[in-house]
């Protein structure tokens, strides 16, 4: 991956070694406190919202034959699915019977349509928050993207382009031919079940009641992505072209958030907290461009590593209280940029040094 170099090395420890910073990490747990609660109106409002005007303007995509209307009617649907889609990291860390219905709501409105299913991602984006996982090896959801050679970047984000194509491969032909054979269905399971960027990450086997959620959304995933598959033949390839289309639109611009999410300088040391927060990125206001591109609270992604339990529409209002209360040197406003330009350019310089 990189060459050893005794004073890149040593860097790199230095980072996985600052010491955490209790003044912070006080102020984070009374705040975890305070905003611990989603609150159902908000969560069901802008899913539903998002997710019918991202269905809605696709159909317009589909439907219109004029080449400008149809273009924007494609960017909202992307918008407005990606949002839709965003919540699934919020799935993930909503306590069991915070809100009633909503796993379901969302796999069957977002999740089984785009071929996400939620399992993809439950039991998986955890880990990347475990104190001794993040950033090493065994972390699903890290790559050293910084420590990489610069083909790295591009090659990163072409694989998101690709994601529909190998969405549908995932779910029209493994599912079905992973049921009839057994050594496939344990390497489908194992390699191509979660959604994860670190390549060496293998999943184990689902088991109770997360293995019945599994089946049912791997099987809804499946029929959806077969239905799409075989549209073709009823109605031409318009609507599945621009379906690929707005998905790897949608796919890439996520990719591009996960580019800048971190600042991918460790290279599989265990890191204290404060550590993982200040490898971590915050793009919050006066910023306004990150509303579109890291919607339902990405933008906050390093406090989110802080406050994990914390619902996105609670992270705008605990990011507030932290910058007003703690001191101007605090490694809080450490995490803090100001758009992703300025990141993209800053991980990119670190590759060409490797």
């Amino acid at each position: 991956m990189t060459k050893h170099d005794p004073i890149l090395a040593a860097a790199r420890w230095a980072r996985a070694a600052i010491p955490d910073d209790t003044v912070m990490l006080r102020a984070a747990a009374d705040l975890a406190r305070e905003y611990s609660v989603a609150d159902p109106r908000i969560f069901w409002t802008d899913t539903l919202a998002s997710a019918f005007i991202g269905w809605g303007a696709m159909a317009g995509a589909i439907l219109i034959d004029d080449t400008a209307p149809a273009v924007a009617c494609g960017l909202v649907a992307m918008l407005a699915l990606y949002r839709a889609a965003s919540f699934i990291h919020e799935l993930t860390h909503i306590r069991k019977g915070a809100l009633p219905g909503f796993r379901a709501g969302w796999n069957l409105l977002v999740g089984i349509p785009l071929m996400i299913p939620s399992f993809l991602y439950e039991g998986v984006h955890t880990q990347h928050h475990a104190r001794t996982r993040y950033g090493t090896a065994e972390d699903p959801e890290y790559l050293p993207l910084a420590l990489m050679k610069p083909w790295s970047l591009p090659l990163f984000i072409l694989v998101a382009a690709l994601a529909p194509v190998g969405l549908m491969l995932r779910f029209a032909l493994l599912t079905p031919l992973s049921l009839l054979v057994p050594p496939l269905r344990a390497k489908v399971v194992a390699e191509f079940s979660a959604l994860s960027i670190n390549p060496a990450y293998r999943r184990r086997p689902p088991e109770g009641d997360f293995a019945r959620m599994w089946a049912w959304q791997e099987a809804g995933a499946s029929l959806f992505a077969l239905a799409l598959m075989a549209s073709v033949f009823a109605f031409g390839w318009k609507p599945l072209l621009v379906y690929i289309a707005v998905h790897a639109a949608m796919t890439v611009v996520n990719q591009l958030r996960t580019l800048v999410a971190h600042l991918w300088e460790n290279e599989g040391e265990a890191m204290t907290v404060t550590a993982q927060y200040l490898d971590s990125v915050n793009v919050p206001p006066p910023a306004t461009l990150p509303a579109l591109w890291a919607p339902v609270g990405l933008r906050y992604h390093a406090l989110h590593h802080l406050l994990p339990s914390v619902p996105y529409h609670a992270l705008g209002k605990a990011h507030a209280r932290l910058m007003a209360t703690l001191e101007a040197d605090s490694p809080y406003r450490k995490g803090n940029y100001a758009g992703m330009l300025p990141l993209v350019g800053k991980i990119a310089r670190s590759t060409m040094r490797r």
